[in-house]
Formats: structure tokens, sequence, C-alpha cells
């Protein structure tokens, strides 16, 4: 696997990929393109998920090893996603931020998405679910060595995850039902998503309740065993 030497460059990318790059490119396929590129724009933000996985690390072989365990935590992702009504693909893409560090926490979300929507369906919402969850995961990666002592804060976490990737997905509904962003359908479609949003935080902190100890300690296990 190739790998980003520079350390100024590493830096600068870590930063600029999730919060300027990928919602940059989300907001031209949603306003520029009126969501009819969508597909470009999902193999972009993928290429762009890759690229800040790559700035994670320094040397070949540990990227390698990243790479290999992010993939199959990528995997499960995609499977929790068929899991109807309580989906634990949340839980897993924290859990992945937590012990294998923020860009692969951001990969594992954006990828995840992007490969389950083949099955659940693509469409210009897929962009902005990519960003959403990758964005979990990033911010659970930023706040690994605080939400991996406690359990509690780790599910608060959840929570919360589940009532921001709402709000942002309602940012989509707006500009899908009116061809731009208002406020007041904002509003509306909040206060219309409350249930499904309350189902979906208590489900994220349940999942990672449930999941922090059996997952936590594997992935601890495999850091420690091949040095990732």
């Amino acid at each position: 696997m190739l790998t980003i030497r520079n350390t100024k460059v590493r830096t600068l990318l870590r930063y600029a990929i999730p919060f300027l790059l990928v919602p940059l490119l989300v907001a031209v396929g949603a306003v520029a393109f009126e969501g009819k590129r969508y597909l470009i724009i999902s193999l972009g933000i993928a290429v762009l998920a890759l690229l800040l996985f790559m700035t994670g690390f320094e040397r070949r072989n540990i990227g390698s090893r990243r790479m290999v365990i992010t993939a199959i935590m990528t995997a499960l992702a995609v499977f929790g996603r068929f899991i109807p009504v309580f989906k634990p693909i949340t839980a897993i893409v924290v859990l992945t931020a937590v012990y294998l560090g923020a860009e692969a926490g951001f990969f594992c979300g954006a990828l995840s998405v992007l490969l389950s929507n083949i099955y659940f369906g693509q469409g210009p919402w897929t962009p902005f679910q990519m960003l959403g969850f990758g964005l979990i995961g990033l911010l659970a990666g930023y706040l690994g060595r605080v939400l991996e002592r406690s359990r509690v804060l780790l599910a608060l976490y959840g929570a919360a995850a589940g009532v921001l990737y709402s709000l942002m997905m309602d940012v989509w509904t707006v500009l899908w039902y009116s061809g731009g962003f208002d406020g007041k359908l904002y509003l509306a479609a909040i206060g219309s998503a409350v249930p499904f949003t309350v189902v979906y935080a208590v489900s994220n902190a349940a999942f990672l309740m449930l999941l922090y100890r059996p997952v936590g300690n594997k992935l601890r296990r495999i850091k420690r065993k091949y040095g990732v």
C-alpha cells in the first residue's frame, strides 16, 4: 500500500478531506448537479476516504495490516444494515474508529454505506449518508481515548451520533423536496422524523453497550498482536 511520507501534507489532508473536500463535493453534487451525478460524487468520496485513511500511518506494513482489519469491520458494518429496524452499523463504525483511529472510522463509515446501498439502492442521498457516517467515525476516533475508557460515554456518543445523523439527512430531505434549503421545511422535517430519530439514537446506544466488551477486546488484542 502507498504511504504519504511528508508530515505536513499528511496533516493538511487529514483535516482538509473530511471537513472541506468531502462536504464541498457533497454540496456540489446536491446543488450544481441537482443530485443527478450522485454515483460520480459517491465514488469521489470513496477515493477521498481512502486517501484520508492513508494519512493515518507512516509505514507501509502497518498500513496494510490496518487496512485488512478495517476492511473486515466495514464488511461487518455492511452486514449490520441488513438487520431490520435496529441496525448496528453505527456501533461498528464507532468501535472501528475508537480502536483503529479516526481515519479508519471515516473510511469504514463512508464505504459501508456505499457498498450496502448496492442492495438498498444508490441515489442522491448516498453522498449525504457517506458524509454522515464518515464524520460519525471520524469524531469517534478523535475522542477514542475517552470513549474507550467509559461504556457510558460511548453509549451517549452513539445516541448523539444518531441525532446528528438524522439532522444531516433532513438537510437532504429539504433539498430534495424544495430544490433549495428552506428553514421552515427543515424544522418540519426534523419534527416529523422525531420518532425515527429516537429509535435510531436508542438503538445506537444499546448496540454500543452490548458490543463494547466483546468487539473492543478482540480489536485490542489484534492491535497488540500485529502492532497497529
